[in-house]
């Protein structure tokens, strides 16, 4: 296989491309576990009439992890928010269209969003009163079954030359509540310090999904707390805080 040509480099994994075949090595310390789980979340979401590049093959690399897969030609909405500014609120009403065309589907076989966020929960660097009262709020909120992303941000959508947007790293995907994941969504755009993007995001997303904003803010303290668990150190700090925020007016 030949791994001389990087598309991307992430935490903890690089990506090529070789010929049709996009190739992701993760490092040696990444957990089987997590990602043979990636592989089969993705494979599991590739009959739902998503666009989304097909697995290939997992296997080992000199020792290391990869997930292989179809290779797609495009560029990602991030890379084209950055290059290509004048149409940056374009973009992110594709962005937007896209994660509500994902909340359409079911995938019964995922992880319950809720269970995975009560788990969470109880790994964060938390007060034990500001965890059993996040765990009390989650529990009160509805519990339903649609398909999440769990990373929706724009460099995890790809636009190709002939107009298609597809959909990478399922590596985090669920079934819940959408809401849940317009959340995640938001923090992202909020963890990159691009906090004007994520409030167009957020009105966006609500207008066009008939979404009360309060909603989407009730899950907000909710998913920091969950996502604090793994990242950097900086990251984990600006999550907790945003975790430990009693209400969103």
């Amino acid at each position: 296989m030949n791994l001389e040509t990087v598309i991307a480099e992430r935490k903890a994994k690089t990506i090529y491309r070789d010929g049709d075949k996009c190739v992701k090595v993760f490092n040696s310390n990444f957990s089987k576990a997590d990602i043979l789980n990636e592989a089969l979340n993705q494979a599991r979401v590739e009959d739902l009439g998503l666009n989304v590049p097909k697995i290939l093959e997992v296997g080992a690399i000199d020792g290391r992890w990869a997930i292989v897969s179809e290779f797609i030609e495009g560029q990602t909405l991030s890379h084209l928010m950055r290059d290509d500014p004048e149409n940056k609120d374009r973009y992110l009403e594709m962005l937007v269209d896209t994660q509500i065309l994902i909340h359409t589907k079911r995938c019964p076989l995922l992880s319950r969003l809720k269970d995975k966020m009560n788990k969470k929960i109880l790994q964060a660097d938390l007060e034990p009163v500001t965890r059993y009262e996040l765990l009390i709020r989650l529990e009160g909120l509805p519990t339903h079954d649609k398909l999440c992303h769990g990373d929706l941000c724009p460099s995890n959508i790809l636009l190709t030359p002939q107009g298609q947007l597809y959909i990478i790293d399922w590596a985090h995907a669920t079934q819940g509540n959408a809401s849940a994941d317009a959340a995640r969504t938001f923090l992202t755009f909020n963890l990159s310090g691009d906090a004007e993007t994520a409030g167009k995001y957020l009105d966006l997303f609500c207008q066009k999904s008939g979404t009360e904003k309060r909603y989407v803010q009730k899950w907000m303290p909710i998913v920091a707390a969950s996502q604090s668990v793994k990242g950097n150190l900086e990251e984990r700090d600006f999550l907790l805080r945003w975790a430990t925020v009693a209400d969103y007016e």
